[in-house]
């Protein structure tokens, strides 16, 4: 019988992934809770189970007063325990074992938070999405769901482990496919290099089914960051996409200076000068105009993104926008007639008090040095803008000189290639005809008398 009973809880732990010892004390505290509902049994009375022979048998202990127990311990094990008590060991281990599979499953996943498992999409409402991860089932709540996909029965999908929760029915694992975090685990299965810990990912902005920006750093100079995340002709970082669904990615280097990597955050455009602010954590960015549209991205994307990346909010400007601001800046600069404030006189006159301490100003005088002050620096504000903008169409002149000089030189230099490439077949042309009419004069000339 002991062997029979060995050899069944041996296949049951094997079936239901459970520890022997495990179903052992679930059916020490059935049976004890079997013999406790007996009409004589007593208050404080447990159960031990040979694991060898499969003995069976109850202790108890005398309880005072106070419900503590004292003595020494005795049998009082049942003559039919074993027949009056195997409908309700039958209850209990069934409820034991069920609590032990759910208390299992929680402890596989419950130190998996920030992992990613792949599930098989089992069906989807307004609400959520559940996943059939194997042994356990996800939850993919609408709000973690990107707004353009349509998830379909049997798809086989990537999620990233947000949340595992205990309830009564078992573990509830919450899963996303919007987190950041997503991003970066789907590179470290494509990119052996961040699995390593070679490649860093420092920082992750991602607006989900639109476009992510990626910081990268290599912890050993001979290895590129970008390019191992791309791969051979884009390999690895198609698989990404592939796996988010067409999303688009942009891998920037990181950098510890907060202007440089500004810059390099604004990748595709091309940056001409960041200004930092650290107390207000704003930077400054200039960019040339034909440049502005593609720093700022579609509806603000680019520069958005750029934000959540470094830290620092982005204020993008054209070169011709800072021009004037600058010029109108220096034009205004030695103003005085702005700096005071109106007071009253005793009889009610209105008078404008400098704030120099010059004599005050009636509101004729002040309004005469106004329209007097105010006359020059327009002109002067005019020309200044009229020069800034006659150096910026100087500079798009040159660079286009400049393009059309570099062309011409490599035509200039292709056309002497093939002019020396004529001439040497001309020459080969002309040797070869030397050599022929050679040849002919030879066979012409009759053959010497012995």
């Amino acid at each position: 019988m002991s062997s029979e009973m060995n050899e069944a809880l041996q296949a049951l732990a094997t079936e239901r992934n459970i520890s022997v010892d495990t179903l052992y004390s679930a059916l020490a505290e059935a049976l004890t809770t079997a013999y406790k509902k007996q009409p004589d049994a007593l208050g404080f009375a447990w159960v031990s189970i040979d694991t060898e022979t499969f003995e069976i048998t109850v202790f108890a202990q005398e309880v005072d007063e106070d419900g503590e127990p004292y003595g020494e311990e005795f049998d009082v094990t049942p003559d039919d325990f074993g027949r009056i008590a195997a409908t309700t060991t039958r209850q209990v281990m069934t409820q034991r074992i069920r609590e032990a599979e759910r208390e299992q499953k929680y402890e596989e996943y419950a130190g998996r938070e920030g992992d990613i498992v792949t599930g098989i999409i089992q069906q989807s409402d307004s609400r959520y999405t559940l996943l059939d991860l194997g042994r356990v089932e996800a939850l993919l709540p609408q709000s973690e769901q990107v707004n353009y996909e349509r998830p379909e029965p049997g798809d086989r999908v990537k999620a990233y482990i947000v949340e595992v929760r205990r309830t009564a029915k078992g573990p509830q694992i919450v899963v996303s496919r919007t987190h950041p975090g997503l991003i970066k685990r789907l590179f470290e299965l494509e990119v052996p290099e961040i699995a390593e810990g070679v490649v860093e990912i420092k920082a992750c902005a991602r607006e989900p089914g639109h476009r992510t920006k990626i910081a990268v750093w290599s912890n050993d100079q001979n290895v590129d960051p970008v390019g191992s995340c791309v791969g051979a002709r884009g390999a690895r970082v198609r698989m990404v996409v592939t796996e988010l669904k067409g999303e688009k990615i942009d891998i920037v280097p990181f950098s510890d200076d907060p202007s440089d990597f500004v810059m390099k955050a604004l990748q595709p455009a091309k940056v001409k000068e960041v200004r930092i602010d650290f107390e207000k954590r704003v930077a400054d960015v200039i960019v040339p105009d034909f440049q502005l549209s593609l720093a700022i991205g579609k509806e603000g994307q680019n520069a958005r993104l750029a934000t959540r990346l470094t830290g620092f909010r982005v204020d993008i400007r054209s070169e011709s926008d800072v021009a004037e601001q600058e010029a109108y800046e220096r034009t205004y600069a030695n103003d005085s007639y702005a700096d005071g404030e109106w007071i009253e006189t005793s009889e009610g006159e209105q008078l404008w008090k400098p704030a120099d301490g010059s004599a005050p100003l009636t509101v004729e005088e002040w309004s005469e040095m106004q329209n007097r002050e105010s006359s020059v620096p327009e002109l002067q504000l005019a020309e200044a803008i009229e020069e800034i903008e006659l150096e910026i169409v100087e500079e798009a002149i040159e660079e286009v000189l400049d393009a059309e000089i570099t062309e011409a030189i490599e035509e200039v230099s292709e056309l002497i290639a093939e002019l020396e490439v004529d001439e040497e077949e001309a020459e080969l042309e002309e040797i070869a005809e030397e050599s022929e009419a050679a040849t002919e004069d030879s066979a012409l000339d009759p053959a010497p008398e012995a």
